[in-house]
């Protein structure tokens, strides 16, 4: 009950200060109640349950523009009375406060939030201000970059063209300085061809004095000789006529006495008829005999040669002709050498002649003979070669060493010797196969330009001789053959027919000689030139029946200008490389001391040089 009773109390003096201040205006003087303020206690009231005195203050009111309700304050002064009144004035007055603290706290906190929010903002300000500073800055900083990169600019164009205007005047100053120059030595050249004029015309002067001269002094030995030979002529004329007169008559008694014999056996035969009959018969037999002996001599000999004697179309053979032909320099020459003291047959095959190839080709080449000489010693079936490169390049002489070293024979033919044999060529060619059976041996046939008659059978060139020669070249070379040894060599590998390529079973490539094999070549002909010149110069036999020549010296010829020979000879075969060293000893021998020094070396290095590339322009023109 008395809760009720604080609770309702409370909300009177909530409504009273509502009511006191709903109805106050702001231009009207400030009203002002306190609700905290004590109400007079018992003791102070003149009479307990009496009304208030009238020592309670009373607002000021005053009429304002829109009036006053006096009821509402009324009802509010009730409404402390009966606060003042009620025994829980105190109680409401506490809770009321309380209110008001709280009141007043929600008022500070909400004064701290919009304090914090007006920090913030001054911070968010600051920090606009702060990001406009630094964009103004940057800003700034960015055309002062601007301002700089322009005036570099300016100042690197600047000196650009100060630069250009630099070279230009250099490029003037340097071309006026190169037409003065060009001035001068047209000056010069003009002067120098001024004064040469005047030398050759001086010396053609002189020339011309001098041959004029000669010519005066020939044309009076000429008569001088002439008027000498027309006395000894003369003289020998009449000493012809008397000697021709002389034997004259001595032939003409001859005759006389042969005719006149002749006369007397002629009217012996035709005085008697059996002596005439004798002697016709006779005659008519000697030339029967003559005739027939010649024509059966031929016939034999062609069956001879036929059988026992070399194909004509080989060229070249380790192999005699004939079977007894050769003997007597066979052993002749194996005399020589027991008496010399030379073991050639160790030493031959040892040594890989006098052929200077690349390391690698020598190499190859030494395995081949080697292999070569192997399937020779177990009867197995021999391999065909392919030898191909320029000219000059030593396949010819690689395809000799390589019998030699493998004990075989060897015998050469060229392709070009086939062609103009027409429909003989198959039988030469056939002989050329029957004859390398007589070999004990083995042949090693060897065909230089192979591709004259071995080109390829689809050609328009190739004619029905060629094409049968190269079907019986075929035929013979069907199966792997345990007699001959076949080398084919050409400088056009591409042309050859592809059953030919088919029968090859090595190809080999004879490339030009290198710096250091062209060295080699220079030396070894130098000594086959020049050294070995002189020695067989000086050998004892020749000495009896030759007059002695001069012994080539050589001077100051040292391996580095041969080096450098070698160098300027590129491209050179190495039969291009024994054609200059010919040169050179033709050089040689054209001087009267037989001298030979670095200076003519090398002005017939140069020479041959030149004939090279001269050569090769009009191979290519």
């Amino acid at each position: 009950m008395a809760a009720s009773r604080f609770a309702s109390l409370a909300a009177m003096a909530a409504a009273a200060a509502a009511s006191t201040t709903t109805y106050s205006y702001a231009d009207a003087p400030s009203y002002r109640f306190n609700p905290f303020a004590q109400s007079p206690t018992p003791s102070q009231s003149p009479q307990s349950g009496s009304e208030p005195s009238n020592t309670e203050p009373k607002p000021e009111v005053e009429d304002s523009k829109g009036g006053f309700d006096p009821e509402a304050l009324e009802r509010g002064a009730k409404a402390l009375r009966e606060i003042n009144s009620n025994p829980y004035s105190k109680q409401v007055f506490e809770v009321m406060r309380k209110q008001e603290e709280a009141r007043l706290a929600e008022l500070a906190a909400e004064k701290a939030h919009q304090e914090a929010i007006q920090a913030q903002l001054a911070i968010q300000q600051q920090r606009k201000l702060a990001e406009d500073q630094m964009n103004l800055v940057e800003k700034q900083s960015q055309v002062k970059a601007q301002m700089l990169r322009y005036e570099d600019e300016l100042a690197r164009k600047r000196m650009q063209t100060d630069h250009e205007a630099q070279r230009q005047h250099n490029a003037e100053l340097a071309r006026m300085q190169e037409e003065s120059l060009i001035r001068k030595e047209q000056a010069r050249r003009v002067t120098e061809e001024q004064i040469q004029a005047q030398q050759r015309q001086t010396e053609k002067e002189r020339a011309e004095i001098e041959r004029e001269t000669i010519r005066v002094k020939a044309m009076a030995e000429a008569e001088g000789r002439a008027h000498e030979a027309k006395l000894t002529e003369d003289h020998n004329r009449r000493m012809l006529v008397e000697r021709v007169n002389g034997e004259k008559e001595k032939w003409l008694a001859a005759i006389n006495t042969t005719f006149g014999h002749i006369e007397g056996g002629v009217r012996m035969l035709l005085t008697d008829r059996s002596k005439l009959v004798m002697t016709v018969g006779g005659v008519t037999a000697l030339a029967a005999g003559v005739y027939t002996t010649r024509e059966g001599a031929r016939v034999l000999w062609g069956y001879v040669n036929r059988i026992l004697g070399q194909p004509s179309l080989i060229r070249e053979s380790s192999m005699e002709k004939f079977p007894w032909s050769g003997i007597a320099t066979r052993a002749t020459q194996k005399i020589r050498n027991y008496s010399s003291g030379k073991s050639s047959s160790l030493k031959d095959k040892s040594k890989f002649g006098n052929i200077v190839l690349h390391p690698s080709l020598q190499k190859r080449i030494e395995h081949l003979a080697k292999a070569t000489a192997n399937t020779k010693s177990h009867q197995a079936p021999f391999r065909n070669m392919l030898f191909y490169g320029p000219p000059g390049t030593g396949k010819t002489l690689v395809a000799r060493e390589i019998a030699r070293k493998s004990g075989l024979d060897y015998a050469m033919m060229t392709g070009g010797d086939v062609a103009p044999l027409g429909a003989q060529a198959v039988t030469k060619i056939h002989e050329i196969f029957d004859w390398s059976n007589k070999s004990k041996r083995g042949l090693l046939l060897f065909i230089d330009e192979a591709d004259a008659f071995l080109c390829e059978r689809n050609s328009t060139h190739m004619s029905e001789a060629q094409r049968s020669a190269l079907n019986a070249l075929l035929f013979r070379t069907g199966d792997q053959s345990r007699d001959v040894v076949l080398v084919l060599a050409t400088n056009r590998p591409g042309d050859l027919d592809s059953a030919i390529t088919d029968r090859i079973d090595d190809v080999i490539e004879f490339p030009l000689p290198q710096e250091d094999e062209r060295f080699k070549l220079l030396k070894l002909y130098l000594q086959k030139y020049l050294h070995e010149e002189d020695d067989n110069n000086e050998s004892k036999w020749k000495s009896l029946f030759k007059t002695k020549t001069k012994k080539i010296v050589i001077k100051e010829l040292s391996d580095d200008i041969i080096r450098e020979a070698a160098k300027k000879t590129k491209g050179f075969s190495g039969r291009e490389i024994a054609k200059l060293m010919a040169s050179v000893q033709a050089a040689v021998y054209g001087r009267p001391d037989c001298d030979l020094d670095s200076e003519l070396f090398m002005e017939v290095v140069d020479y041959k040089v030149g004939e090279h590339q001269q050569r090769i322009e009009l191979a290519n023109s």
